[in-house]
């Protein structure tokens, strides 16, 4: 299998629906999460990516142990945003012992880097989302979108607690905004104008500014 060397300098190989994970995560209760839900190809030498959706875009696991040890973290996100390969998405452990340490990395990811960060609260949860950013990637073009958007409402608890994660959000903005944009790809793709319609123009700029990443 291609790899990157570790400047990003070229793509990984990705098989359609597949995703490849760093060999670190063998045997780790977020890659038993997804096991049997899509098929996962472990390798080494993905420093400093945890986990590759395609060959274009990848995930950045920044785990509560991360946060409460320092910023050291912020190497890898930097190698990540310079790659002209890559769109990276920053998943990071939000719980109670590292919440007073996640306004800074938000603040780093969104504001200084222009990336995604989506927080989870363990690493099953964090399995459920990166399923279903697969799925999203797998999707047949023509699949009834009324059929998606009602699969979205009445499951992904991932999906709808990182929603109401998001500045200004909360639990009754969340669920109205996954019935207009039943994913994270086309949430972060909205524009300020399309979710004013949703949550109005404050709530809208918050979310706007959240998923502000360089196009």
């Amino acid at each position: 299998m291609e790899r990157n060397p570790p400047e990003g300098s070229g793509p990984v190989h990705v098989p359609f629906g597949q995703v490849v994970a760093n060999e670190k995560w063998r045997g780790s209760q977020l890659a038993q999460g997804m096991q049997g839900k899509i098929k996962l190809v472990f390798e080494d030498g993905l420093t400093p990516v945890d986990f590759y959706l395609s060959s274009r875009s990848c995930i950045l696991y920044v785990t509560e142990a991360d946060l409460v040890g320092g910023s050291s973290y912020r190497k890898r996100l930097v190698r990540v945003r310079n790659s002209s390969n890559l769109q990276g998405i920053v998943v990071v452990e939000k719980t109670q012992i590292s919440e007073q340490y996640f306004p800074a990395i938000q603040k780093f990811t969104v504001l200084d880097l222009g990336m995604v960060l989506l927080p989870v609260a363990n690493q099953m949860e964090a399995s459920c989302l990166i399923i279903q950013l697969v799925q999203e990637q797998t999707k047949e073009p023509r699949k009834n979108p009324f059929l998606g958007r009602k699969q979205t409402q009445i499951s992904e608890p991932a999906l709808l607690r990182t929603v109401q994660q998001i500045p200004g959000v909360g639990k009754v903005k969340a669920p109205l905004l996954l019935q207009k944009f039943p994913s994270i790809q086309q949430l972060s793709n909205a524009s300020i104008q399309e979710l004013e319609q949703v949550v109005g123009q404050a709530v809208a700029q918050q979310i706007h500014v959240f998923f502000t990443q360089s196009r």
